[in-house]
Formats: structure tokens, sequence, C-alpha cells
């Protein structure tokens, strides 16, 4: 009965695995029928796809017909699965920090062998100055007296995991030798950890600069083809008519405003001539990737239906006083206060009622913006921060409501924009731990699968204190109680690679696999989370440091030229309206522009913190090529053929 719950185990979750095999197979059918067959198999993706689906189909036929007889084997394919994701086209970003971290392997691997090699020579002095003088470890055993023991503590202590406890044993016996581990931190902990971070970052600013490089010169050789597609003579040169240039703008850009859309109409045919010529379609897509909000000033309904009191002069006192900065500050300051009532006894009466203090200082400020601001922009559903933040006010006293205002009432507003900013781009990290952990996770399950047992507390299996391994008697790890830190199955593998990761303790979660979790902080610690953090630093440079560019400064002078610009600090709470208008007829000349520029029609160019850090990135590298540069051949941007290049061109790495 075992036997056949197992076959038919083993035939169902086969057969899961041949239908996803079918899917992706179907896929890349699809896929060879839409594509010219010369670029098809010049593909790396496309070849690595259907190698990994052979190979998995082979492992899954030999893994059956053995199955069948009662013979184990391993599924060496499982650790192939991860190359679908990356393969597969939408997995762009992902092959890209794939392809950063191969071309960042050489000048990386130069500073790993140069810190192996320091910690062989410390290795060796600590043989010496130990290895004679009969030290003992709190466990009992010998003290540094195995060179390759030595050299996996040594390497443990380069991650601050067993420190201080590596040192104690030297440090009981003389306070001087303390500085031997002193030294050994500071050179290679400090120095060494940051020379990986500044080699690391540095490599990938660099291919990341030739990449959007390659890009930029295929956005331009499509801009080119599309004009040849649409233009026409005019004179003696080629242009696009208006009204081709319109169509082609409400069919790539369907949800811009026809406000917005006659605004580049105006910035690319400046003259009005009726037709824009090749160098002005040629920015067309850069007009469309600037984000320009459109602002609408509404009027307050207390000001169409008493005019007279809301326009009195002690009302507009009111409405100064609250669009000035004074008045958040104010408020700012009795938050702090209210933060330090919430840390004080509340069981006190004084400090109790203290709350609905605060809670009606809170009403109130709500209640005076309501009556300066327009009511229904203040709580529109493009207003998340009034809705996060003054919200709980009306509900409850909040204590993290309190907080998030505090937050951002003290202008940190724009460091939190950033992160939510740079979220999406941090996902793609998010998607190479994923494929790494998967791999690694596989890898311990075929090696220590089922070496560990979970027992509970009230277990009385004479195993439950060595996790049913009798090698694991009276270790670090059974008294620490880490039974549950295994290899048994998916679930448990990637929490104990989570907790490899933090790499507190991760020499006593499985000390007998040491060349596995060497090579795992190697790749995750070292490389990955180094190119996360060097993403992290360029992220935040580019968004404190990049001006505006080219184009967008053309658009703010036509905007302002139009009558129709305005300041950001101008802008009251609750009057950005994005992309407004969308049904409103086509525009036709500065006439209309400005009729709506009078009826409170304005529009301003987003600021850096509402960019996307891709473009911000595509932004600062593509600056440095030269409008009038066309850049190499489609041809040789595909083929990624370097020596064919045009000789001022950069030289960009293989990314197929």
């Amino acid at each position: 009965v075992q036997i056949l719950t197992m076959l038919h185990l083993i035939c169902a979750t086969s057969l899961i695995e041949v239908l996803c095999l079918c899917a992706f197979f179907g896929r890349l059918v699809q896929f060879a029928k839409v594509t010219p067959r010369t670029v098809f198999w010049k593909d790396t993706k496309n070849i690595c796809v259907m190698l990994t689906i052979l190979l998995t189909l082979l492992d899954l036929i030999i893994y059956g017909s053995l199955r069948v007889f009662n013979i184990h084997s391993v599924r060496w394919s499982r650790f192939l699965r991860p190359l679908f994701l990356i393969n597969f086209p939408e997995s762009r970003q992902i092959r890209r920090v794939f392809r950063s971290i191969r071309n960042t392997l050489p000048e990386v691997l130069y500073v790993f062998l140069l810190l192996m090699f320091n910690v062989l020579m410390f290795s060796l002095m600590a043989l010496k100055l130990f290895g004679d003088r009969n030290l003992k470890t709190v466990e009992g055993s010998s003290y540094f007296t195995n060179l390759l023991d030595i050299m996996f503590d040594l390497y443990v202590l380069v991650t601050t995991a067993n420190s201080p406890d590596v040192m104690m044993p030297a440090y009981n016996l003389d306070w001087r030798y303390s500085l031997f581990f002193i030294t050994y931190i500071v050179i290679n902990t400090y120095i060494f950890m940051s020379v990986f971070l500044a080699v690391v970052y540095n490599n990938y600013r660099k291919h990341l600069k030739n990449e959007v490089r390659k890009l930029a010169y295929m956005k331009r050789h499509k801009m080119i083809e599309a004009f040849n597609i649409l233009k026409t003579k005019e004179g003696t040169e080629f242009v696009v008519k208006e009204a081709q240039w319109k169509q082609l703008v409400k069919i790539v850009a369907p949800d811009i405003s026809n406000s917005h859309r006659e605004l580049l109409l105006r910035i690319s045919d400046e003259e009005q001539k009726g037709y824009v010529d090749k160098k002005c379609f040629l920015r067309l897509a850069d007009l469309l990737n600037i984000q320009v909000i459109t602002i609408k000033f509404k009027r307050h309904p207390l000001e169409i239906w008493m005019p007279h009191v809301y326009k009195s002069s002690g009302s507009l006192f009111v409405q100064k006083v609250v669009q000035h900065r004074v008045f958040v500050w104010i408020y700012d300051v009795i938050i702090i206060i209210n933060a330090v009532f919430i840390a004080l006894d509340e069981k006190n009466p004084l400090i109790s009622y203290a709350e609905w203090v605060f809670l009606s200082l809170y009403i109130i400020e709500i209640l005076l913006k309501l009556y300066t601001y327009e009511p229904k922009t203040f709580f529109a559903r493009n207003q998340f921060w009034n809705w996060l933040i003054n919200v709980p006010y009306f509900l409850c006293i909040c204590t993290f409501a309190i907080a998030l205002k505090l937050l951002f009432d003290l202008r940190f507003r724009v460091i939190m924009t950033t992160l939510i900013n740079i979220i999406p781009t941090m996902l793609t990290f998010g998607g190479l731990v994923l494929v790494v952990y998967y791999m690694f996770a596989i890898i311990g399950m075929e090696l220590f699968q089922d070496k560990v047992l979970f027992f509970s507390e009230s277990s009385t299996d004479p195993h439950a204190l060595d996790c049913g391994n009798p090698a694991l008697e009276d270790s670090t790890f059974a008294r620490s109680r880490y039974c549950k830190n295994n290899f048994n199955d998916l679930a448990s593998s990637f929490i104990v690679l989570m907790e490899l990761t933090v790499v507190n303790q991760w020499h006593d979660i499985l000390s007998a696999a040491k060349l596995f979790f060497i090579a795992f902080h190697i790749v995750v610690v070292i490389l990955i989370v180094n190119i996360f953090v060097a993403f992290i630093l360029e992220a935040f440079f580019v968004e404190y440091s990049l001006e505006k560019s080219e184009i967008e400064t053309t658009i703010e002078k036509k905007i302002q030229e139009l009558g129709m610009g305005i300041q950001e600090e101008n802008i009251p709470d609750g009057q950005l309206i994005d992309n407004m208008e969308t049904n409103e007829n086509d525009l036709s000349g500065g006439e209309e522009m400005q009729r709506q520029s009078s009826e409170g029609l304005f529009f301003r160019i987003a600021s850096k913190r509402y960019r996307t850090v891709d473009a911000l990135l595509q932004q600062m590298f593509e600056s440095e090529i030269s409008p009038e540069d066309e850049g190499p051949s489609l041809d040789e941007i595909l083929n990624l053929s370097p020596s064919d290049m045009h000789p001022k061109n950069p030289t960009f790495e293989n990314s197929a």
C-alpha cells in the first residue's frame, strides 16, 4: 500500500511538472514563430530554456523509472528550475542583475583571493601564537591547534558572528593577545569588506551604464524607424504632419489629457508650422516619459455659498495663518508633547484627560485645513497622506497616527517618498534572492534532509536532546535548541538561509557543513547584498543630485511662456489632479490654452522624487550621449559586437 501511495504521489507531481514544461515549450514555440530565425537561435535565453526543458524531462524519466524499482535517486533537475524564471522575456531586470554579478565576478574574485590569503597568514600566526599553550575553549576542545579549524574560525570572525567568543581563551591568558584579534578585525572586517563594497559598486555602475547606453541607442534607432514611416516631404526636409503626430501620441499614450498633448505639440512645433521636424520628433519618447502634473484650483464651497463671509478680512486672516509654515511648526511641537504624554503613566487622571485635549487640537487642525483648502480635493483619492495621517484622528486617539504625522511633518517625506519610489526596483533583487535561495535550498535538501529532526518540548524520545542525530549530542547546536533549523522541507530551508544571511550564529546552525555555508555566505552576503547596497547608494545619489534634463527645461520654459506655470511651494494641499480632463475635446491653438489658464488650469513638472529610479538612471547616463549621435547600427547593438561599433561609442558588455 505504501509503495502504491508513493507511486500515485510521484505520478501526480510528475504530471503537474510535465504540464508546466508543456506550457513553457508552447510559449517558446509561439515566440519562435514571431521572431526571425536568425535572431531566435542567437538568443541565449531561448537556448537556455530549451535545454532546461530537455534536461528536466530526462531527469523525470530517469527518476520515475528508478522509483518503479524502489531505487532512490536524486532529482538533480530541480536545481535548474529558477532558469525558467530568469530567462522569461518579462524577467529583463533580474537578468540585468545577474549580468552585473557575472561581470563583477573577476574583480571580486581578486579581492576575495587576497582576503583568503590574508586569513591564511593570520591563521598561521595564530597557530604559532596559541597552538602550544594548551588553551581550551568553553566546550573543552583544543584552542587553535588545527590550521583548517583556525581558518574557519577566523573566516567566521570576518562576519563578527563569533566575536568575542573566539578571542576569549587568548584574552583570558594575556590581554595583549587581544591586539592580534583587533588588528585582524580592522584589516579584514572593515577594510576588506569595504573594498568588496567599493569594487562591487564601481563595477555595478559601470556595467549598468553600458546597458543603459545600449538601450538608449536602441530607442534612438526605433524612433528613427518610426519617423521614416510617418515622414512626408515639406520643402527641402522630411517632417511629420501635426495630424499624424497627434494620432501617434493618442495611440502610444492614451491616458494623458488633451491639454497635456497640446502642450507637448507646442514644444515639438515651437513655431506652430503645422509639422514636427526630425530632431523634435526623436525626443517624443523623452517628452512622454516626463511626468507633467495638471493642476486645477477649485473654489471653496464656502466661497461660492457665502462669498462675503469667506472673503472677509477675518476669514482671510485665518486662511493665511493656516497656510503659514509657523502653523505646521506649532503642531509639530504639539505632536512631540503628545508623544511624551503617551510614554507617561496612563493611570494618572491628568495624563488621561490630556489625551482628549490633544485629540481636540488635532480635530481643530483638520477643521481649519478643511476651511482653508477645498474639502473635496483635500480628501481626494490621490491625497494618500491626508487619508493616512488625518482620518485616524476622527476614529480614536491613535498612537500610530501621531507617529506618522510626526514623521511626515518633520520633513521626512522626501526620504520616505524616495524609498517608496525604489520599492519596484527593489523587488528585482527580491526575485534574485528568491532564485539563489531556491538553488541553495534544493542543494541543502539533497545533502541534509532528515539529518536533523525537531521534537517538541514535551517529547520523551531519547533523541530529542540530540535533534535525532547522535553526532549532535552535547553540541552547541543541540544545547541551543536549534533543531527546527533544518533542510527537511522547502519552507524550513528558506528560514535557515535567511538566518545565515543575517550571519549571527551562522557557524553554529549547522557547523558540520562548513563548505556549504561558506559558499552561501560568499554568494549572498558578500556578492548579492553588496550589489543591493550599491543599488541603494546609486538610487539615493541620483535622487538627490540629478539636475533637470534639457527636455524638462524646455517643457518648463514653454509652460511659463503660455502663462500656465506654477511653483510647487505655491500649491495648497489637496490641489493636485494628475492627468485630468481626459475626455475633453482636442485643443487647437494658443487661445484655447490661454482660456484654460484663465479658468485655473496650470501645469508643473513633477519634482524629482516622483520619478522612478530606472528613469533617473537612464537620464543620468543617456545625457552623456550627444543628440546627433545615432550610435552603431541596430544589428551591431543586438549582436553586441564591440569591435564593429563606432570608435567614439562605448564598448558594451555581453548582455544576451
